[in-house]
């Protein structure tokens, strides 16, 4: 069971990972056709998208990422609680 803790525990820190180095992108030129990129976008697009619409751009900054990096780590406790719970 505590490898099933740690399997979803590093699951949602790639994730986060994921959308810092989406973040990262969006300040650089890079290719969108690139393999490793276009994977970047299409994990990532998913789950951010809904917090881009709850939270338009102000002023030209996305702050979604921000609140997504929180949610997923907000639910990353959950998910590790219950996981806990039940060992």
């Amino acid at each position: 069971m505590i490898q099933i803790i740690q399997f979803v525990n590093i699951v949602f820190e790639v994730l986060n990972w994921l959308v810092i180095a989406r973040c990262i992108l969006s300040f650089v030129r890079h290719n969108p056709n690139q393999p490793l990129i276009r994977f970047v976008y299409e994990v990532t697009e998913p789950i951010m998208g809904p917090f881009r619409r709850l939270m338009p751009s102000t002023g030209g900054i996305d702050f979604s990422p921000i609140i997504l990096i929180l949610a997923i780590s907000l639910v990353q406790r959950l998910v590790i609680s219950l996981l806990w719970a039940i060992l």
